[in-house]
């Protein structure tokens, strides 16, 4: 849907006029192109796992990758039996569907986050509210001492370094 009004083709901006040519022609110039200019949506974010999920072999797998969620990546769990049966199970199929890198793995999937460690799936899933709800990976904290606020970039660090 279309919130602002098309402009006919060809239709350029405003002409100035040669009295408001000068200096501030160039500002407006680049902020034009500026603005004109395609911004990037950053669509996946790195992340650290508290513990680490360890494969059949005994790996330490710590280092991932967590893309951003689509609509079909929420509805088609709903339609897993092991979701419809226990709706926790939930976040564990979703989870499976979204990360897209896990350590040296070759494939992540929900069989691979069912078996992680509670604190590493808790982790995940306040990231994935963390980088779907806000659109980033920082967090506001207060200090506990001082009642200062400030954020955090949660995104890619260890538990306790902020």
């Amino acid at each position: 849907m279309r919130r602002t009004a098309p402009r006919p083709a060809g239709a350029a901006l405003a002409d100035p006029g040669p009295a408001s040519l000068g200096a501030a022609a160039a500002p407006a110039a680049e902020q034009v192109v500026a603005a004109a200019t395609p911004q990037r949506l950053r669509t996946e974010f790195e992340f650290e796992l508290p513990r680490g999920y360890v494969d059949e072999t005994g790996t330490v797998h710590r280092d991932g990758v967590m893309r951003l969620a689509t609509a079909r990546d929420e509805l088609i769990p709903l339609r897993d039996m092991r979701v419809q049966e226990n709706p926790a199970y939930l976040s564990v199929v979703l989870l499976g569907r979204v990360i897209t890198r896990l350590g040296s793995l070759p494939l992540v999937h929900d069989g691979v986050v069912e078996n992680m460690f509670a604190s590493d799936l808790a982790f995940l899933q306040d990231f994935y509210r963390q980088i779907n709800a806000e659109g980033h990976t920082r967090a506001g904290v207060t200090c506990p001492h001082c009642e200062q606020p400030f954020e955090v970039e949660l995104g890619g660090s260890r538990l306790g370094e902020s």
